[in-house]
């Protein structure tokens, strides 16, 4: 999901279909953190600083169609928006991240595979794994092909 893109500042993403297994909960378990955020699933966000934890809270326009995404929010802000439940709060080791302009040449090279997502597929974290499958499917018969090969070839 690319969560922000400035033309000259560069862009900002979120792999959503990689969850690690772990709850937030498990990853800081010295910390006093409630028990809605302790509940967090944990995905792999991308390449950039797979170190790191960051938390984003998304959350669904239904009128507008829209998805907001507030992302590297804080504990206690991850924390209350669990709780309310009006936002989904995720929490991603790592991120993707592009330079000023590089996503555009990325996009001009039709390196992507680009539409809107339907607000069940990102937040729904069974759904996960299966995201990008289903995504890739709707492009046509060869994207299905594509979609339907094992992540490991030599199993073919």
């Amino acid at each position: 999901m690319l969560a922000d893109h400035d033309g000259k500042k560069g862009s900002f993403g979120l792999v959503l279909n990689r969850p690690t297994g772990k709850l937030v909960g498990e990853l800081l378990s010295d910390q006093e953190i409630g028990p809605h955020l302790a509940r967090v699933p944990v995905l792999q966000g991308g390449p950039v600083e797979p170190d790191k934890m960051l938390l984003a809270a998304f959350r669904w326009h239904s009128e507008k169609r829209l998805f907001e995404c507030k992302h590297h929010i804080s504990l206690e802000e991850a924390a209350q928006l669990a709780a309310a439940q009006h936002h989904t709060v995720r929490a991603f080791v790592g991120y993707s991240g592009w330079s000023s302009g590089q996503i555009e040449n990325e996009l001009a090279q039709r390196s992507w595979l680009v539409r809107k997502a339907d607000h069940e597929e990102v937040l729904e974290v069974e759904r996960a794994p299966r995201i990008w499958r289903e995504m890739t499917s709707t492009f046509g018969p060869w994207f299905q092909l594509v979609a339907e090969a094992p992540e490991e070839t030599g199993l073919n």
